[in-house]
């Protein structure tokens, strides 16, 4: 009978160790899986700050530079998308008309919210101080991320929303696309 209760002791206690052992072995995936979350937010966050120092820093420009330095900050075809965008209609070299920018871009971007006629992130041709009033994080996916902005030149009294498409190429940021409602 003393054998049978010590066995049984013995047996109780090797499954509760055993079942310790399984716990320990899933916290540590737990733990990485935080770890690849942080990194997700903080390269968004990174993302965000760029967003934010490019625009202020393009505004505050020379503009007779305003080509050069939007060069800097966006894809090469965001670049030319936008430039075409912006000369729709107009008597310059290269300009073409509304339907031909249409056909030429609708594959690549949503040529609804191009900005056709205005300038780069604001509709206005003048301005005081651009300023970001805000720029939240909309949705995000590997090396890609959408931001709701708005710019806001308090000398006019003007606001300007905006989503704007940033993707990481080449381990640096660039404005990829800016979707921007055209003035009524």
């Amino acid at each position: 009978m003393k054998r049978t209760i010590i066995a049984s002791l013995f047996l109780i206690i090797a499954c509760k160790e055993e079942k310790k052992e399984i716990k320990t072995d899933a916290e540590p995936q737990q733990t990485e899986e935080k770890v690849v979350l942080n990194n997700e937010s903080n390269e968004s966050e990174d993302a965000k700050k760029w967003l934010e120092k490019s625009i202020v820093d393009y505004f505050k420009a020379d503009i007779g530079s305003e080509e050069k330095n939007m060069r800097k900050i966006t894809t090469k075809d965001y670049f030319d998308y936008k430039t075409d965008a912006t000369n729709v209609d107009m008597d310059v070299d290269g300009s073409l008309t509304e339907k031909e920018f249409k056909d030429k871009w609708k594959s690549k971007f949503n040529t609804n919210n191009a900005g056709v006629g205005v300038g780069f992130l604001i509709t206005a041709q003048d301005w005081n101080k651009i300023k970001v009033s805000s720029c939240d994080l909309k949705s995000s996916s590997k090396d890609e991320y959408i931001f709701n902005v708005v710019l806001a030149d308090d000398g006019f009294k003007a606001k300007y929303p905006s989503v704007i498409k940033v993707v990481k190429e080449n381990g640096s940021f660039l404005i990829a696309d800016v979707l921007q409602d055209e003035p009524k």
